[in-house]
């Protein structure tokens, strides 16, 4: 909803390159003032997951964001409050590696939750994840995770 995003992206987009972690945490479409979020495209929808007690599933379990520096399990997804997260992607090109996969019951999995993509030296993650609930709830998992997301580096 910043005018002066779409130059603010480029800034972000070149500190990634040089090896930097930039978190995108969920958005919605209306307003958005740049095509894209990321590096690369991926379509937000209105997906969610609402029940906090839905299963989490691990699509990328040797992914650095899963065991660096916290070993990420499925007792991390435990305790989280109200829901799991909200405007998760449907659509996103093969660059981007999704991590975790949820859904609520009777609904099919959304896997675009946590989305981490490398660009030059660094990662950029999309979350729709509701990081904004339980991080100041005190969810160890998601404290754990979050510390995992902004650990991120190249290893190569």
């Amino acid at each position: 909803t910043q005018d002066r995003i779409a130059d603010l992206q480029r800034q972000l987009l070149a500190y990634v390159q040089a090896g930097g972690v930039v978190i995108a945490q969920y958005n919605t479409t209306a307003d958005l003032k740049t095509k894209d979020i990321g590096p690369y495209p991926l379509d937000i929808s209105r997906d969610r997951v609402t029940d906090e007690n839905a299963e989490v599933r691990i699509l990328a379990p040797d992914h650095p964001v899963m065991n660096t520096p916290n070993q990420i399990t499925a007792k991390d997804f435990t305790g989280w409050v109200q829901e799991r997260g909200l405007y998760f992607p449907n659509k996103w090109d093969p660059r981007w590696t999704p991590i975790i996969s949820s859904n609520d019951r009777g609904e099919k999995p959304l896997d675009g939750g946590l989305l981490v993509a490398k660009f030059g030296k660094g990662y950029f993650v999309y979350t729709g994840y509701s990081w904004f609930r339980q991080l100041p709830a005190g969810v160890p998992g998601a404290y754990r995770l979050f510390a995992n997301l902004v650990s991120l580096r190249d290893t190569q």
